[in-house]
């Protein structure tokens, strides 16, 4: 891949893994656990992303932390504030509005069909 496309994708998945992350705190999520949910639908995401992603979200009060000590290993567990996901519902709504839009232009550039 060129250096371009790189940044392009890169910029691109940027929003995507903040709306994805965003979906999966409506129950409290340790980092791994987050990871694992993420994966198994699809998306990859790396912990250096993940855990600064994270700080930014809980700094923005979308996000609040908190440790659980009860295990031998404590955990720190994220999800989403009442603020959040008053976001989280618009960023869905603004997100499924703009993929119906951006995929009638792809679908009807004449290129490769989509499904």
């Amino acid at each position: 891949m060129s250096t371009l496309l790189n940044s392009l994708t890169t910029e691109l998945r940027r929003g995507t893994l903040t709306l994805a992350v965003l979906s999966q705190l409506r129950t409290p999520q340790y980092g791994y656990s987050l990871v694992q949910l993420l994966e198994s639908s699809g998306i990859n995401i790396d912990q250096s992303t993940l855990y600064p992603l994270l700080r930014r979200l809980e700094k923005q009060e979308l996000v609040t932390s908190s440790w659980d000590t009860s295990e031998s290993r404590p955990r720190k567990y994220y999800v989403l504030s009442e603020f959040g996901l008053e976001i989280f519902l618009q960023l869905r709504e603004e997100w499924i509005s703009n993929s119906k839009m951006l995929y009638g232009l792809l679908k009807g550039d004449g290129e490769d069909e989509l499904d």
